[in-house]
């Protein structure tokens, strides 16, 4: 079996925080979903013939302008823990990373670009899933790349199409134009002013919808939320993203609004909340994740509002995915009991917190904007 170690940041450059409004959107996501024709549908697909549709797709990608000269891997001979990783990277969905006690069937597999902002998942719930993740709100540009890798592999493997549907896929919510874009947002001002009700009920409204930090089916931890398009039938990608970036300039625009609020009627408590927040992540000697989103929470609205000196928010993002399990302990070398991953844990944050630079409360540095 194959591992990752070796791979220190293998597909985390929508980390970096250069992006729109990175300070409030971590990141954003646009992926299509397609089928190959002639084949069975992924869900029923036999080992064989999975294969073949994933060596079909290798080689199609390595002559695509797009993801040539990337990384192929075959998930089924991957580590389980190398896999993890993948997951708490958003390179992967769960249902590759688990796969049953055996693991993925062969031929599940994931390519990556050389500049491993667009990937391709090979054999989950459709044959492909093609997404590129980008920082920032970044929809226009996202969508682009990962429409042109679409047509350059839709040039090379015949998808599955009909006239009156459009793209066919295994879930009827995808039918048509197989799009789903999503943003990472991160909404503590509408928490704390308890709007984040009616933002949210709103988000219904206007045919979008949320989720946590992974998707369907996750929590929503540290006031991230996960939004997306809810339908793909009907209307054209461009519609779809536009609709998206406009609603998400809106939330952005309301998420802005309740930190002046809060920093206008509350600015003490809010000092307080974030201060302690810091003190906890840099001094803690055992944490558990949740607790570190939640604190990650008050130090990153702490930055945005210029009320912490000396951090970045590409740090902050760092220990969002290095905190987690399966980067514990492929960074120890071993499995980690849950006590021991929150050790762990706690030490990584205080050693990064620790060469980020020191930030003082006595230092007088709020009219200075941190670097993003």
């Amino acid at each position: 079996m194959r591992d990752l170690s070796g791979l220190q940041d293998f597909g985390l450059g929508w980390l970096e925080s250069r992006g729109p409004h990175a300070d409030v959107v971590l990141s954003t996501r646009v992926r299509l979903a397609r089928n190959l024709q002639g084949h069975t549908f992924a869900p029923r697909l036999r080992e064989r013939e999975r294969e073949q549709i994933f060596e079909r797709v290798r080689q199609a990608a390595e002559r695509s302008t797009g993801l040539r000269g990337g990384m192929a891997l075959d998930l089924s001979e991957l580590t389980p823990l190398s896999r993890q990783v993948l997951l708490e990277r958003h390179l992967i969905s769960r249902e590759l990373a688990g796969g049953g006690p055996e693991g993925p069937p062969r031929g599940s597999g994931l390519i990556v670009s050389a500049r491993e902002n667009v990937g391709l998942m090979v054999n989950e719930e459709d044959h492909l899933r093609l997404q590129c993740l980008m920082s920032g709100l970044c929809l226009e540009e996202a969508f682009q790349l990962v429409d042109s890798v679409d047509e350059e592999l839709g040039s090379e493997l015949p998808l599955a199409y009909h006239q009156e549907f459009g793209y066919l896929t295994s879930c009827p919510t995808n039918v048509g134009t197989g799009l789903r874009a999503s943003i990472l947002i991160h909404l503590p001002g509408l928490v704390l002013t308890k709007e984040i009700g009616k933002v949210l009920q709103g988000l219904g409204q206007m045919g979008l919808t949320f989720r946590g930090l992974y998707g369907e089916g996750s929590e929503v931890v540290g006031n991230f939320f996960q939004i997306s398009n809810q339908t793909t039938l009907g209307k054209s990608e461009e519609d779809l993203i536009d609709h998206l970036r406009k609603v998400a300039t809106t939330v952005i625009e309301k998420e802005l609004q309740a930190r002046d609020v809060l920093m206008r009627d509350a600015r003490a408590v809010m000092e307080d909340k974030i201060w302690r927040a810091y003190g906890l992540l840099r001094y803690a000697r055992s944490v558990s994740f949740d607790e570190v989103m939640n604190l990650l929470s008050g130090v990153r609205l702490g930055v945005s509002m210029n009320l912490l000196p000396g951090l970045r928010v590409y740090t902050l993002n760092k220990i969002m995915i290095y905190s987690q399990a399966a980067h514990l302990e492929q960074a120890a070398g071993r499995g980690l009991t849950e006590t021991e991953s929150d050790l762990h844990r706690a030490s990584y944050v205080r050693r990064i917190l620790g060469t980020e630079g020191q930030v003082s409360a006595d230092d007088d540095a709020r009219g200075r904007r941190p670097g993003a």
